[in-house]
């Protein structure tokens, strides 16, 4: 699969959060071979939780999948450019690849508010940004138009 197939399994993801009033970001993992491990969606309303972002909820579901935190080898495809949280989340669980559509210039943690990763950690994921951007654009500006 392209990243851009990726991206629309978690522009899927995204969609689905939506639809339960949450704030529209999906995310998949896959693993070295290309198949997806693990998947996520917004769910900080439905379960009151504030660490239920997709990131975390998809590094939950590949880390059972693998049976290990450590989830080298994987890569990781959001629709959102991560937060603090979610940034320190793949940096633990050593994710070497991060694909993400829109960036957030309220808390993007990869390069638009600050970039983490190029702090002094020790793990320096590749990040690609930009795939399927406009698209996961629009779905948050719709979302967020709809609650004016």
């Amino acid at each position: 699969m392209t990243n851009e197939e990726y991206m629309s399994l978690a522009l899927d993801l995204a969609r689905e959060a939506a639809e339960h009033g949450e704030v529209p970001v999906g995310c998949v993992i896959a693993d070295a071979a290309g198949r997806v491990i693990g998947r996520g969606r917004n769910r900080r309303e439905e379960l009151g939780d504030a660490t239920a972002h997709a990131e975390v909820e998809a590094i939950r579901e590949a880390g059972a999948a693998l049976g290990s935190w450590r989830l080298e080898g994987c890569t990781m495809y959001v629709t959102l450019e991560p937060c603090p949280m979610c940034t320190g989340a793949i940096i633990n669980s050593r994710i070497p690849c991060l694909v993400f559509g829109a960036r957030d210039a309220v808390t993007g943690s990869c390069g638009s508010v600050i970039d983490l990763f190029f702090e002094n950690y020790g793990h320096h994921p590749k990040v690609y940004a930009g795939v399927l951007g406009d698209e996961s654009a629009e779905l948050l500006s719709r979302f967020f138009k709809g609650l004016r």
